[in-house]
């Protein structure tokens, strides 16, 4: 509800800036250029994420993902010790967690949200250290392929979308290392 007070805002400003301005014809102008704009990137979009959720659909049916969320389990069994004695809630965290690295947050978002519920069954209203430690997680994942801004940047017609890899990589390394540092501080010093 405050968006929508706050997008509001915002064009009531602007029409009345541009009356008092004598811009009104270009604000008009821009704003169905922005339309256009919006349209044309959700559509390159929208083949972007077509093929990259093909990709992950293609690693899923080859047994790639399970093999990835495999090799989460150890560390995970270490980061969530509780969580991890349900193997189903465990599979659904380490296919999150696989599906981030992909930088496929729009599979990685369901994925996360049935993790998350599974691990709030008995925690009364309030979230759990493991359950926060897993939004840290999933929030500041690390991305091994940023697909996303990848395909943002192939559609505003950059030449090497993904020469961004090794400052992503750093960036979210260092993202999930400073997210993990302060769930386990907090969660050690914040006690109820």
């Amino acid at each position: 509800m405050a968006m929508a007070w706050l997008w509001t805002g915002m064009v009531i400003l602007s029409l009345i800036f541009g009356f008092l301005t004598g811009n009104i014809s270009l604000l008009g102008n821009a704003a169905l250029e922005g339309a256009t704009a919006a349209v044309e990137l959700c559509i390159s979009m929208a083949g972007i994420m077509c093929l990259w959720t093909g990709v992950m659909e293609i690693m899923n049916q080859c047994g790639l993902s399970a093999l990835l969320a495999r090799a989460f389990r150890p560390l995970l069994k270490r980061l969530l010790p509780e969580t991890c004695r349900s193997e189903e809630t465990l599979a659904t965290i380490s296919a999150n967690l696989s599906a981030n690295m992909l930088g496929l947050g729009n599979a990685a978002t369901p994925l996360g949200i049935r993790a998350a519920r599974a691990m709030a069954c008995g925690c009364r209203g309030v979230a759990s250290d493991e359950l926060c430690l897993l939004v840290v997680l999933n929030t500041a994942s690390i991305q091994l392929l940023p697909t996303t801004v990848a395909g943002v940047r192939s559609a505003i017609g950059c030449a090497e979308p993904f020469d961004i890899l090794p400052a992503v990589w750093l960036a979210s390394l260092l993202s999930v290392s400073a997210g993990l540092l302060s769930a386990k501080l907090f969660a050690r010093f914040w006690k109820d």
